[in-house]
């Protein structure tokens, strides 16, 4: 994992040879230690072997992940000349609207006449009529070589989806209208993957013909079966406020649930001759059919790595050790795919089962109870208290929220979404049986009104007051002292020892000082961020934690919501004033008077058409101009009207505005700063 982790924060073509040379070494050295053993007596450096196998699983990892990285192949697609790109689907494709989008694999690049074999991902969206979604997985297309480079986020606080796609090896984004593309073969995907596909689609279709409410539809398909192309974004807020949303995940408790299912329908099996491995054999069979079924993620992988390991053991009256096998299912999904140590549910996943096997003990010891109910509730209590606390720095740095009832949250739907799984698992089940129809009208019935109830329980905790704590935004040395604190602190409560707590005490105290310094500094801070929204336009004037918001967005627009938001929360604002660009408005530190604003000391001209014929009888003088929605101006008539320091191009001027004000900037030796593709502009007092 370190050597993984390094590779990807550091230069690798700096590091490979350093890397190559460090490896071979080091099978040297083991090689030689372990021939020369006697002769240099080895036995005195009880140590050494194990360094040298650690240095060389650091390099063996570093070397992983640099050769797991498309971009160092030199056959990409984007190191070669092409006309056309022969693409297969890797994924499910989504549909939404006109629009769908997909993963493909681009295996040959045309050019001319000739095809030659290439490598790398690539995201692709057809443009289509919305009853038009010929895509589907494993199909072979030929499509035109128009492809760009992923966006890198403009804003402040902007979700990273550069960088997401970069965690996937995917670098690269074609957008192209359907007609553009031909469509060479159809099922050329692994068939195993076709096939689980396939069953999904047609169980997605079962629950919706069984039951009724959207919502319900909803929220099993993506908890039995991981289809989450329905799910809303008020389900997700719900679960997520509540500190539940990873009931809506499939991942090791459901498969847990399912493993317990098949162990008590095959328990008379186990009397048999061969019941042991017979049993074994068909867990294993139905676990990783399940596994499959949901899509194969991270957390869905490590549960059966890990049941499948136990399953054999105990099939074998060989014993194993929990953290052990935790530990080589990581290593197992590592070594496919290095990259998945940046999916954040694979980070949540590891975290929150090494909690339940190591913090959760720890947690249970601390209370004794005699009234077995009351122990069995305590055990519930500390699972969920050790899961929260070992995944709260990460969940937080991730996601800038707490939930302060996940305790009781976990509590109230522990029971429903276990038995969600077990009714959900006999439904569709059954619906694969023609003669069951009344038993899957049953069962559909009972599972639809038990997902009703436990999302209107949730929504009830959603909305009591301080139900979360939002705006959480850790710092990366943040992140790692809270885990910091928190090992110093279950270590006390293992030795109790005194230099332990003061340790503790210690990283606390750098944390509150770390976040003091924050808040100063924000009470301290004036700003004037100018977004890059494309077709709109959005301007923030800071002062301390209040804040004035020219835009034309509404709070339910989703460049608000993804562009904005973000930056808000980000920059620790409680109260902020919404201006429409035509509005008037004051405050004690913003006046905005037409197309005239003053912040603090700061002055800035709107320059939109409503100016192209105003002719002033004497020069104005400002620190900034802004021109937007497309005036029709040119730099030199400007500054005969004004004088400024600044020039600023919104992101709603037309590309080719944009591109004749650039050149005039240019030849008049002006600094032009143009919003649209290039980052916010930022104004900072502090």
């Amino acid at each position: 994992m370190a050597g993984i982790i390094l590779a990807l924060l550091s230069d690798q073509a700096l590091w490979l040879m350093p890397v190559i040379i460090t490896l071979g070494i080091s099978v040297t050295a083991f090689v030689a230690l372990n021939l020369l053993y006697n002769r240099l007596r080895v036995h005195r450096f009880a140590w050494l072997g194990g360094a040298i196998m650690t240095l060389f699983l650091f390099c063996a990892g570093w070397l992983s992940a640099y050769h797991c990285n498309e971009l160092n192949n030199t056959k990409h697609f984007s190191k070669l000349k092409s006309d056309y790109l022969i693409v297969r689907i890797t994924n499910e494709p989504a549909a939404k609207g006109i629009y769908t989008r997909f993963n493909a694999q681009v295996q040959s690049s045309v050019l001319g006449k000739y095809t030659r074999r290439t490598s790398g991902n690539l995201l692709v969206t057809f443009v289509a009529d919305s009853n038009t979604h010929k895509a589907r997985y494993g199909d072979i297309w030929l499509i035109p070589a128009t492809y760009k480079p992923v966006d890198p986020p403009y804003n402040p606080g902007e979700f990273n989806y550069k960088q997401y796609l970069a965690n996937q090896n995917i670098h690269y984004q074609s957008f192209l209208p359907l007609p553009h593309a031909r469509l060479l073969k159809r099922n050329q995907g692994n068939p195993v993957i076709t096939f689980s596909l396939k069953a999904r689609q047609q169980l997605v279709a079962a629950i919706k013909t069984y039951l009724h409410n959207p919502e319900a539809i909803a929220i099993a398909s993506t908890l039995l079966l991981g289809y989450k192309a329905d799910l809303s974004s008020e389900v997700l807020q719900a679960y997520s406020k509540t500190g539940t949303i990873h009931v809506l995940s499939v991942s090791g408790a459901h498969v847990a649930v399912i493993f317990w299912l098949i162990s008590t329908l095959l328990k008379p099996f186990r009397h048999h001759r061969y019941g042991k491995w017979l049993n074994a054999g068909l867990s294993l069979v139905l676990i990783w059919g399940y596994a499959i079924l949901t899509g194969l993620s991270p957390a869905v992988c490590r549960a059966a790595i890990m049941l499948s390991m136990i399953i054999l053991s105990r099939a074998g009256n060989r014993p194993v050790h929990t953290l052990n096998v935790l530990a080589v299912s990581a290593f197992g999904l590592l070594l496919y795919n290095p990259l998945l140590i940046t999916d954040v549910g694979f980070q949540l996943s590891y975290l929150a089962v090494f909690g339940l096997l190591v913090v959760q003990p720890i947690i249970y010891e601390l209370k004794e109870f005699n009234i077995p109910v009351a122990r069995k509730l305590w055990y519930a209590i500390s699972a969920s208290l050790a899961a929260q606390i070992i995944t709260f720095p990460l969940s937080a740095y991730y996601f800038h929220q707490f939930p302060v009832y996940f305790l009781v949250s976990n509590l109230l739907i522990l029971i429903p979404a276990e038995a969600i799984i077990v009714i959900g698992a006999i439904f569709l089940t059954s619906t694969f049986i023609p003669h069951l129809q009344i038993f899957s009208q049953w069962s559909g019935y009972l599972l639809e009104q038990i997902i009703v109830w436990m999302t209107r329980i949730l929504s009830y905790i959603e909305h009591l007051p301080y139900a979360s704590i939002g705006k959480i935004w850790l710092t990366s040395f943040e992140h790692l002292f809270w885990y910091l604190l928190i090992g110093l602190v279950l270590y006390f409560l293992i030795s109790k020892k005194a230099a332990t707590l003061k340790f503790s005490l210690v990283s606390l105290l750098i944390l509150c000082i770390s976040g003091s310094w924050k808040l100063i500094n924000v009470q301290q801070t004036e700003r004037m961020v100018f977004f890059n929204v494309k077709k709109n336009t959005a301007t923030l004037f800071q002062r301390g934690r209040q804040a004035v918001l020219m835009t034309n967005l509404t709070l339910v627009d989703k460049s608000y919501q993804y562009s904005i938001k973000p930056c808000l929360d980000s920059l620790g604002i409680d109260s902020i004033l919404f201006c429409q660009p035509q509005e008037n408005l004051q405050t004690n530190y913003f006046k905005k008077q037409n197309n005239y604003i003053q912040f603090m000391q700061k002055s800035i001209l709107l320059f939109n058409p409503s100016l192209e014929k105003t002719v002033l009888n004497r020069e104005l003088s400002v620190d900034y101009v802004v021109l937007s929605q497309n005036p029709h101006i040119n730099i030199k008539k400007l500054n005969n009207s004004y004088s400024y320091h600044y020039l600023i191009a919104e992101a709603n001027n037309s590309s080719h505005r944009l591109k004749k004000l650039t050149a005039e900037a240019d030849s008049l030796h002006i600094n032009l700063f143009t919003l649209r593709r290039n980052k916010s502009y930022i104004v900072a007092s502090k």
